[in-house]
């Protein structure tokens, strides 16, 4: 009898997945990665990682025929944890380097930071979590806990932005974490960013 695993890491061709596997590992989940649309299906909680270019990340998706898999889990109720370039997938479109359609769940686009005297883009190392609300997501996190960032575009949320759950300030307050209903969402690295990392992670695991 095959043993059901706690969590599925979605492997798009182009993420962090290994260091995201150990971490969540570390907290006790048993963990399959895969880059099978049909494992999306199983109704297990979904981690989508990301690095690099945005347009790269949404062609591994599609080609693989991971993006349908998680439209379809996702709109069933399965919980998603999406990390960087993963939770900017979740927005309508992203402007970099051209324009580039996301996966739609969230109302939204991906913006390149403004150039600013002093402001180094990437947007890369440890930066304050600004929490906008009381979020499951985010217990055991307080206002000014570090995470680690490693990024050039962040996300702007449409409409009422209900679905912000933490911001961070480069420049600019941007949003560094999500949660709406089933979808959660983190810009920063949980498995770079130590223990604040792993409680986020552990969240996620506990709400799944």
């Amino acid at each position: 009898m095959t043993t059901r695993p706690d969590v599925i890491l979605i492997d798009a061709g182009v993420g962090n997945l290994r260091s995201v596997n150990k971490a969540l590992q570390s907290l006790g989940a048993s963990v399959l990665q895969t880059a099978d649309p049909e494992a999306l299906a199983s109704g297990e909680p979904l981690v989508l990682p990301g690095v690099g270019a945005f347009g790269d990340f949404m062609r591994g998706l599609q080609e693989r025929r991971l993006a349908p898999a998680v439209l379809s889990a996702v709109r069933g109720g399965v919980p998603l944890l999406g990390i960087c370039v993963g939770m900017q997938a979740l927005f309508e479109c992203s402007l970099e380097m051209g324009r580039h359609p996301g996966l739609g769940l969230l109302p939204g686009r991906v913006l390149p930071f403004p150039a600013q005297p002093g402001l180094k883009i990437p947007h890369t190392g440890w930066n304050q979590l600004i929490p906008r609300k009381p979020e499951p997501l985010l217990r055991g996190i307080a206002a000014g806990d570090y995470a680690y960032f490693n990024h050039s575009y962040y996300c702007e949320p449409a409409g009422d932005a209900d679905a912000v759950a933490a911001e961070t300030d480069y420049g600019l307050r941007f949003t560094s974490a999500i949660q709406q209903g089933n979808l959660y969402a983190v810009q920063f690295h949980p498995e770079k960013s130590q223990k604040v990392g792993l409680q986020v992670l552990a969240n996620f695991l506990s709400l799944s």
